[in-house]
């Protein structure tokens, strides 16, 4: 540690402190090479990327993934023929009628992981985004940034795609099974989901604000 405070520049000096995740080492921030990352010198931990132009690509992203996920809510999931009786359901019918059916853990587990957080997550990205791109400063983003760290753990479209894929396997030996828009809209939208969480830096989006309210203040 000694050795690592005594190479310092003076400019690096200057530069923020920056806590270590794993072992809450003190260090001060380093200039980044493009798609570089930073490690702790005492645990190896990863502290930070820098991930070019992350804002628009996370935008991007997040608008296509929005698109997706009103699709896969919108339309029916899959269809079962049964000597044709042909029957279709969207997410929410299958939510609706799980609760019926006095099965209220699992619909509550259902649309809460597969409905609202995912909505929520997408909702508060796009509402921290599409001002930054468009030059301006959102409102409350230390709270939006800490919902975002809450409601993440609780998005698990990945999980429900791969429990519809072992249903339909079960399901395709005794009925007719007919895959619906949603179905295919749930697979992009996981992949999109998946590429999001690789590019969103929370990082960039505070350095982001600092240089905005910099040119404010001048």
């Amino acid at each position: 540690m000694v050795l690592v405070y005594s190479s310092l520049t003076m400019e690096t000096r200057e530069r923020p402190l920056i806590a270590c995740p794993q072992c809450d080492l003190l260090l001060r921030e380093i200039e980044l090479p493009p798609k570089g990352s930073a490690c702790c010198c005492c645990c190896g931990a990863t502290l930070y990327h820098n991930r070019p132009d992350s804002i628009n690509r996370s935008l991007a992203l997040g608008l296509a993934a929005a698109i997706f996920y009103l699709i896969a809510n919108a339309f029916p999931i899959l269809g079962i023929n049964l000597q044709g009786n042909a029957n279709a359901v969207t997410l929410l019918q299958a939510v609706h009628d799980l609760w019926q059916q006095k099965m209220h853990l699992v619909a509550s587990l259902t649309f809460v992981t597969a409905i609202l957080a995912p909505a929520l997550e997408l909702g508060l990205m796009l509402y921290l985004l599409i001002p930054l791109y468009l030059g301006r400063m959102p409102v409350g983003v230390g709270l939006i940034m800490r919902l975002l760290q809450t409601i993440k753990p609780w998005g698990m479209v990945e999980v429900f795609m791969l429990g519809i894929l072992v249903s339909l396997v079960k399901l395709v030996q005794d009925f007719r099974i007919i895959p619906g828009v949603a179905l295919w809209s749930f697979g992009v939208l996981t992949l999109l989901l998946a590429a999001l969480a690789s590019v969103f830096n929370p990082r960039d989006i505070w350095l982001h604000l600092d240089r905005e309210q910099g040119r404010g203040d001048l």
